[in-house]
């Protein structure tokens, strides 16, 4: 393969360096990504088919589980084709209007991400807490309107993360040592005062008014949902509720615990290798949206039973 020239000879190129230290095993660490990947769009795609052919699933729960899958897809679909790119072919310029794209859409969607999962826990709230109310406090027309807030919540919050870079001198060797445009990776280039930035992402966006706020709310409606649960007399129904509090539970920890690991690893793990930064920042962006099918195909019988059919019929249809 060619050598690349680090030194963009466009002033509005970047360099996407892929994972620092590990450049002569690309190759095979796009083996496990490519896997991932792949498992990734066919476990979200069919939950996305299943509940789109089955009208007894059209219920908030599962639009809100479609939901997920969207933003499953969509976060690495913003980062593996560059990636792999990289990998394979050694591309690693990206123009800086893609680059602040590429970051723009990535927290787009992990703010959305992390709205669907604040509106799952309401909903599971209304389930346990006052199930006779259900079908009159919950509906798709509400649940689409909830999504919307987010989805509008989300391009206020992070809008002005692309615009603040986009007024910022870079410094001359543009060279980001990541397979994407991470926030944190880009205003590390810049040589201007990155201080309403940096107040910007760590204190309004990502330190409260998104993860904290959305954590404050998911804790409370757990804290009533466990209390509800604790006074259930029938062991059944005590079963179920907890099936399904385990279920949520398993599903936000693998959102949010890789998600604190990572920011805190990124602005506090000085002593930590590059290339470790790097390796974890892509886990994330892999891994949470490939379980989060296989979670709920496992756990959710209802599902579960769906999908097993739609598989066992395309699989007699192909044969």
């Amino acid at each position: 393969m060619a050598a690349f020239n680090f030194t963009p000879s466009d002033p509005s190129t970047f360099i996407l360096m892929g994972i620092p230290g590990l450049e002569a095993a690309h190759i095979w660490i796009s083996i496990p990504f490519s896997m991932f990947y792949i498992i990734n769009l066919l476990g979200n795609f069919t939950l996305l088919c299943v509940v789109g052919k089955e009208q007894t699933l059209h219920k908030p729960m599962y639009l809100l589980l479609c939901m997920l899958a969207l933003t499953d897809i969509a976060t690495p679909t913003f980062v593996m084709p560059k990636a792999l790119g990289i990998f394979w072919f050694n591309l690693k310029g990206i123009t800086m209007a893609a680059c602040l794209t590429q970051m723009f859409f990535l927290h787009i969607v992990s703010v959305m991400h992390s709205a669907t999962l604040v509106t799952m826990a309401f909903d599971r709230y209304v389930a346990i807490c006052i199930p006779l109310r259900y079908a009159t406090v919950l509906s798709n027309a509400l649940i689409a309107k909830l999504e919307l807030v987010g989805l509008i919540r989300a391009v206020l919050f992070i809008l002005p993360l692309p615009l603040l870079l986009s007024r910022q001198p870079f410094c001359a060797n543009r060279i980001i040592p990541h397979t994407q445009c991470e926030h944190i990776a880009v205003f590390k280039m810049v040589c201007g005062d990155i201080t309403v930035n940096r107040i910007y992402s760590l204190v309004l966006v990502l330190g409260f008014v998104v993860m904290g706020f959305d954590l404050t709310l998911i804790a409370l409606s757990y804290g009533q949902i466990i209390r509800a649960v604790l006074r259930i007399s029938s062991k059944n129904a005590h079963q179920k509720a907890l099936n399904t509090c385990t279920t949520h539970i398993c599903l936000m920890l693998t959102y949010y615990a890789p998600s604190i690991f990572s920011n805190l690893t990124y602005r506090f793990g000085q002593g930590i290798a590059p290339h470790v930064h790097v390796i974890l920042s892509d886990l994330y962006l892999l891994i949470p949206p490939m379980l989060n099918p296989i979670i709920y195909g496992i756990r959710t019988k209802e599902l579960r039973d769906k999908m097993f059919q739609y598989v066992s019929f395309t699989h007699w249809m192909l044969s």
